[in-house]
Order: C-alpha cells, then sequence, then structure tokens
C-alpha cells in the first residue's frame, strides 16, 4: 500500500515553463486499488472507504468487464460532493466518512451523492507508472479515460463516478474559474515530476483560495491556546471560528496580554466585550465555523458593530471583476430585513442549483427596481447596455440572455432580477426537454388541492413507470416534473400525452380539479394547466425566487415532503441555503432520469385511440 504524495503550500502559484495546473478540491484524498472484482478504496491514513462510499464501488461494479483488460490499476484522487465543476462540499463528505450504519449510508448517498475525481495514473496493467514523468501518466490516463469511453469532464450531475481532473497550462483562466466557483484553490505540478510516496514535495504546490473575513476577538482558552472570533447575528454575537494559527509571537502576546488586562475569567476562559477587531484568512464556512482558519491581520479601524454574519457571507462569495454592484443598501424584501447585498449573497448559493436549469434557454426575467411586491416589468430583449461578457441569442426580433455563467447571473441580480422564468427547450432545440403540469389551486387556502393532485399525478406516472420530480411554484401551487430524452418527443407528442392525463385527473375528481382556462368559470376548483406546456411558452425555472413579500423560492421537493402538513411558505429566500445544505437537492437526479422514460409505448397507445378524422 502507497502513502500518497503530499503537496507543500505556497502563498501563489508559480509561474513559468514546466507547470501544469489542476483545481484543488475540498474533499477526502484517497487511492483506488483495483485489481480484482471489487476496487479498494484506500485514505492517505490506510483507512479502506468502501462501505462509507456504496455509490463508487457500485459504479465500478457494473463496469467489471469494460476495465478487466486494463487491471491492475491504481489511481491518485478525491472523493468529493461536487457543487459545480470547480467546488466540493466537504461537510458532507467528512460526515459520511463518519457514518456506520449502512442504511444511513445509502440515504446519505442519495442526497448527497459522491464522485472520486482522479489525477493520476499509478499502475496500469499491474506495471507501475510511479517513476515516470507526470505528463506521461497524465497522457495515459486520459487514453484510459477515451478508451472505456469515459467522459473527460467534470459534471456534478453525471451517474460516471468515476471522474477525471485534467491539468491545464493556463493560470490565468483557471484562477479566474477557481474565484468565480468559489473553489478550493490550486494545484501546481512539474511536469517532469515522479510520483514519491509519503514525500512533501516542492514539485507539487498547493495555494488556497482564502478569503478574509471580519470577525470580533471575544474569548481566549487558556488550556489550548485558541482565540475565538464572532460575528453579530441582528444583536447577539455568533461564534464561528476558534484559531491561534497565523498569529506571530508578539501579536499573541499582545492579544494575551489584553485579554488579561480587560478581560473577565471563567474557569480557564477569558470573555472580553466587543472591541478587538481581526481579519481571519479561510476557504469556506459550513454555516457553523471557518474552514481553515488563521490569522491574517488585527482590523484597527473597524468596529465591532461592522462584523456581522451578512458582512462575513460578503466576504465569502465570489467577486468577478466584471461585475459593479450598485446600491447594495437598497431593500428588496423588507419585511426580512433582506437588501440588495444579502440578495445577491443567497443568488449566487442558489446559482449551483439554478444555473443548470437556465443553460442555453431563452431566458424571461421579472425586474422589481423597487424591491419584491413593488413595480414590476417583464424582460426579454438583452438591453444594449449589457456587459460584453452577457451572452445572447436572436429569435426572431428579440435577443435573449442565455444566463450560461456565473456572472451573468449575478449582473442580472443586480439589475434586480428576481423572477427567472425559462422554456420548455433549449434555444437550439425544437423539442421539449421536460413536461411540466402547473397545479394551481384558487388560492392559497386550498393548497391542499395541489398536493392531492400532484400525489394523484405521481401515482400514474408510477404506473406507466415515469419518474417524476415536484417543485413549489414559490407562489400558491405545485409543478410536476417529467425529464424526457433530448432531442425525442415533440410538443404535439406531449400534447397529446399532457391532455389525456389531465382529462383523467379531472375525470376521477370533477369537483376538486378543472382544466377549465377561464378563471370566472372555475369555481373553487385547482386548474390543471397542461396548455402551457408549448413552444416558447415559459415557466418559473427550479429554485428560482419570487416577487411576494415573503421572498418565497420555487422549490425542488422530495416526494416523501409532500402531504397535508406542506407549507409553501416555509421555502423562501432566508431558509432555501441551509435546506439544500442539509438535505441536499432533490432535483439532483433529474439529468439521468431522462435517459429511462418509457414514454413511446404510452404514445403509441394514445394515437390507437384517438379517432381517425
Amino acid at each position: 500500500m502507497y502513502k500518497p504524495m503530499q503537496l507543500t503550500p505556497a502563498s501563489e502559484p508559480p509561474v513559468g515553463k514546466g507547470w501544469l495546473y489542476e483545481p484543488k478540491y475540498d474533499g477526502f484524498r484517497c487511492l483506488l486499488y483495483w485489481s480484482g472484482d471489487t476496487p479498494r478504496l484506500v485514505s492517505r491514513n490506510g483507512k479502506e472507504l468502501n462501505s462509507q462510499f456504496p455509490e463508487i464501488i457500485q459504479f465500478c461494479s457494473v463496469r467489471q468487464q469494460e476495465i478487466k483488460p486494463f487491471l491492475p490499476l491504481i489511481l491518485d484522487g478525491e472523493l468529493v460532493h461536487l457543487l459545480n465543476a470547480f467546488k466540493s462540499y466537504f461537510s458532507a463528505v467528512q460526515l459520511r466518512g463518519r457514518m456506520k450504519k449502512s442504511d444511513r449510508i445509502s440515504a446519505h448517498a442519495t442526497a448527497f451523492p459522491c464522485h472520486y475525481l482522479a489525477f493520476d495514473l499509478l499502475q496500469l496493467k499491474g506495471k507501475s507508472l510511479i517513476d515516470l514523468p507526470l505528463a506521461r501518466r497524465k497522457k495515459q490516463l486520459k487514453q484510459l479515460f477515451d478508451k472505456l469511453g469515459w467522459d473527460r469532464q467534470i459534471n456534478p450531475y453525471s451517474d460516471q463516478k468515476l471522474q477525471l481532473i485534467e491539468e491545464t497550462a493556463d493560470l490565468p483562466q483557471l484562477s479566474a474559474a477557481i474565484e468565480l466557483h468559489n473553489g478550493e484553490g490550486i494545484i501546481a505540478k512539474q511536469t517532469t515530476s515522479s510520483w514519491s510516496p509519503a514525500t512533501r514535495s516542492r514539485q507539487w504546490l498547493k495555494s488556497k483560495n482564502w478569503r478574509l473575513v471580519p470577525v470580533i476577538i471575544t474569548k481566549h482558552d487558556e488550556i489550548n491556546g485558541y482565540f475565538h472570533g464572532s460575528v453579530f447575528k441582528e444583536s447577539e454575537l455568533l461564534d464561528i471560528v476558534i484559531f491561534k494559527h497565523g498569529l506571530a509571537e508578539k501579536e499573541w502576546q499582545t492579544l494575551l496580554a489584553l485579554f488579561k488586562k480587560n478581560g473577565t475569567k471563567n474557569a480557564t476562559t477569558y470573555h472580553m466585550a466587543p472591541a478587538i477587531c481581526a481579519s481571519i484568512a479561510c476557504i469556506d464556512f459550513d454555516g457553523k465555523q471557518l474552514r481553515e482558519p488563521h490569522f491574517h491581520s488585527f482590523l484597527l479601524e473597524q468596529e465591532p458593530e461592522q462584523c456581522t454574519i451578512k458582512e462575513a457571507e460578503k466576504a465569502l462569495r465570489p467577486k468577478p471583476a466584471t461585475v459593479t454592484v450598485t446600491h447594495p443598501d437598497k431593500p428588496v424584501w423588507p419585511a426580512l430585513n433582506i437588501h440588495k447585498d444579502d440578495y445577491l449573497t443567497e443568488l449566487l448559493h442558489l446559482g449551483d442549483y439554478l444555473l443548470p436549469y437556465l443553460h442555453n434557454r431563452h431566458l424571461t426575467v421579472i425586474r422589481y427596481p423597487h424591491g419584491a411586491d413593488d413595480e414590476r416589468f417583464f424582460q426579454k430583449n438583452c438591453p444594449d447596455y449589457a456587459p460584453n461578457f452577457v451572452q445572447t441569442h436572436q429569435h426572431h426580433d428579440i435577443s435573449y440572455i442565455l444566463c450560461n455563467h456565473v456572472e451573468t447571473l449575478l449582473w442580472l441580480g443586480n439589475q434586480l432580477a428576481l423572477e427567472f422564468h425559462i422554456p420548455f427547450e433549449p434555444f437550439h432545440s425544437a423539442y421539449p426537454s421536460e413536461i411540466v403540469f402547473d397545479l394551481d389551486p384558487p388560492s392559497v387556502t386550498e393548497f391542499p388541492l395541489a398536493v392531492e393532485a400532484a400525489l394523484r399525478l405521481k401515482a400514474i406516472f408510477d404506473q406507466f413507470q415515469l419518474q417524476s420530480f415536484v417543485k413549489t411554484s414559490g407562489g400558491k401551487g405545485l409543478q410536476v416534473y417529467l425529464p424526457l430524452p433530448e432531442e425525442t418527443y415533440s410538443y404535439e407528442d406531449t400534447r397529446r400525452f399532457t391532455e389525456f392525463v389531465s382529462a383523467f385527473l379531472c375525470e376521477q375528481e370533477p369537483n376538486w380539479f378543472t382544466t377549465e382556462r377561464l378563471k370566472k368559470k372555475r369555481g373553487n376548483k385547482l386548474y390543471v394547466d397542461y396548455l402551457q406546456h408549448d413552444k416558447e411558452k415559459t415557466i418559473i425555472a427550479p429554485f428560482s425566487p419570487r416577487g411576494n413579500t415573503d421572498g418565497r423560492i420555487a422549490t425542488p421537493l422530495y416526494w416523501n415532503e409532500v402531504h397535508d402538513q406542506l407549507d409553501p411558505a416555509a421555502f423562501t429566500i432566508a431558509t432555501i441555503r441551509a435546506r439544500l445544505l442539509a438535505n441536499g437537492n432533490p432535483f439532483r437526479f433529474f439529468q439521468q432520469a431522462k435517459a429511462n422514460q418509457p414514454l413511446d409505448l404510452i404514445l403509441e397507445q394514445l394515437t390507437s385511440l384517438t379517432p381517425v378524422k
């Protein structure tokens, strides 16, 4: 068993010939030994991780025969839970690594599926490659993926659990991507480097994407020597960091003297009223503590009242130089005390989940220049003043925005675009990518009708062996999705299906559900809207905010959440981030479901039932 080659910290990535660069992911470093029927995942401490990461082992088992000619092999890589192509959510990986019970592990693997990202090939067909230069090992690793027909692009939503970290010589481009996507950092490797077990080499360097967070130093633990940093959340102090690394001896002694002089001692801990502010370098914030913190500097000009949780989160978000934030203090949801800066922070967190659904779709936004629930207007045409990085696509006389990147999302957020509406097809296709049933009760008090309709639709789809997904509309209803294979079914095809299902639903409970478009004729019934599912018509995107007073989000749900106690008001801009980090993404497997939707047989049966005219 090898002990992995280690990285040497560096303040900046080296520049010059002979260096290659990779994204650094915040996960578990792990070697994958594959010689027989079952591969072994072994941590850098020699612990086997097979039972903790069954989705990786299952993927390997399914592909045992196709990889058999290349065995035995050894890969070096990282176990991650990807939020985007450059960022792993470490807390999910760490929690999995601590789990023991198989049922908990299985449930976690569904909510927070992990990938193994390979960056080096140490053995192939039983032959050691560790003495070869890195460039040759990398070449053979890419050839292995190509021969297996495996995709070489990092994709958080792919069911290919073994993926490839490709290197680049373009450091500026990679640095910009890491900053924009809140990645952990960059690894620089010399092309001529061999792989040296258990060695910390200057040929492999790591530089972190440090963010500087202002905190108030409030406590000192006399036993371990650590200081505590806090921020204000409303009027309460919230501990978010414990640190001592980074402090020079003189700084440490000065700080200790201040605590002894001005603080109060409780057992072995000194406490001090808010007075001293400091800048703490970290790589992330897991919602409770800063990740990998170390002292950076004192903030002598900073007032303690300025050290707030909002300022901390602002310091942690991407800051693309291409986007200027204007009027950051403008109220957006006054009832929630959410200003534009707060909205942009939350929108960027939502971006990892929202952007895949906006990708290559003609975008219609609703802008609220004076905040939610005030004056609004629809915008389809890209304005003349849009920056150059905003991609567009001309369709008829409209220049539609394509929101494919974080910069565009941030720019739209700064324009106070609060709602993101998309068509059912990508701009380059005439075929829908999904079917959506919009379940619209007459008012929010009749929301239980939407729950009943959604569950009945699911029962129908289960009978047809179709995989369905559900989300709140962000208003008073629910929306049920059926992913479709790309470029397969026309809108004429889907209309036959949606009309049949909607009519069947209404026939079962004519006093509850209707397909009547005119509101005055619906009475107190829920409207099953299938006519909206048509070319160039739009629907609110999954994870999009809405412009209502309470800041609701069009939130994907797990089916077991759809019951009588479901409250659509619970899913808001103020709660969505914590929900996603705690429960995962219910639409995580949306793209994967596209390949196995047996709609052909259903359409054939419907066609045979249609009378010939």
